[in-house]
């Protein structure tokens, strides 16, 4: 992993298998529903990686209050 999510505490989550058969057939479609599945249940967090079985959040919920 690359020093920002090192140094950085995440929340590690996960998604449903139709969502992840997408990361082989369509990378973006993937990328796509990954973000709009956690902007409705995590407003505020972004997602930093996908490798199965998990998606790893970080907490930019300060970032919106600025």
């Amino acid at each position: 992993m690359d020093k920002i999510i090192q140094d950085t505490p995440l929340l590690k989550s996960g998604v449903s298998e139709r969502i992840w058969n997408l990361q082989n057939t369509n990378p973006e479609a993937f990328k796509r529903e990954v973000k709009a599945f956690f902007a409705l249940g995590y407003p505020g967090w972004t997602v930093v990686r996908a490798k199965h079985p998990h998606i790893y959040l970080r907490d930019d919920r300060n970032k919106l209050r600025g």
